[in-house]
């Protein structure tokens, strides 16, 4: 035990800076998708098919594409069309791709969980169906989609592992390469096991006291 300990204190300088960019890319594809997710709901609600129909189109594709063709198309189909991106921003649009087709359902859901009546309040009120939108719909929806779009948050952080396919050094990228240097592969990828464990316990969690927290509002 004494052994694996040292070969953990030896690793984790070299495993750092590949968790701290999962950490990043998880981020900015949360931060753009479920961006993405709340325009692409709104799209799918709306009545008028020059909207509804490409953001159906962008949430299916999303859907039903696996997170790793996503990443391979970006960072290896691209190129052939003309247009280049590196690891890192590949990584990152790939997954806000996914994010968002995911995240827009969630979305979706949240606004459809709110009464009917909260719409009609508000334009008894003369709220234009823009501020209805903003100020009524919008965060009761957000309240009751946030439990999921937590545990969602989760698996896409998790979901950062697959970028080691398109070069990127994240963490289980640089796990590899410390077990294919020194040949001590259950160790490294232990230690890289617990550092994301270190993030989505606590995490998954928070998300289950929120949904408690939301049944007992409710």
């Amino acid at each position: 035990m004494n052994a694996v300990l040292e070969m953990w204190q030896q690793w984790l300088p070299e495993l750092w800076p590949g968790f701290v960019l999962s950490l990043q890319v998880t981020a900015l594809c949360l931060g753009l998708g479920i961006a993405l997710g709340l325009v692409l709901a709104l799209g799918v609600s709306n009545r008028l098919r020059v909207l509804r129909y490409p953001a159906l189109v962008l949430v299916e594709v999303g859907r039903g594409a696996p997170a790793l063709i996503l990443l391979q198309f970006f960072y290896f189909g691209l190129p052939s069309a003309g247009l280049t991106l590196s690891s890192y921003w590949a990584a990152v649009l790939a997954l806000a791709w996914c994010t968002g087709a995911y995240t827009s359902e969630i979305i979706r859901a949240g606004i459809q969980a709110v009464p009917r009546g909260q719409l009609e309040a508000a334009g008894v009120m003369g709220l234009t169906p823009l501020d209805s939108l903003r100020f009524v719909i919008l965060p009761q929806a957000l309240k009751v989609a946030l439990p999921s779009l937590l545990g969602f948050s989760i698996m896409m952080f998790q979901a950062t592992s697959l970028c080691f396919t398109i070069a990127l050094p994240e963490l289980v990228s640089r796990a590899s390469s410390i077990g294919s240097t020194t040949f001590e592969y259950m160790p490294v990828l232990s230690l890289a096991g617990l550092m994301y464990a270190a993030v989505c316990a606590p995490a998954t969690l928070l998300v289950a006291a929120l949904e408690r927290r939301l049944v007992r509002h409710q």
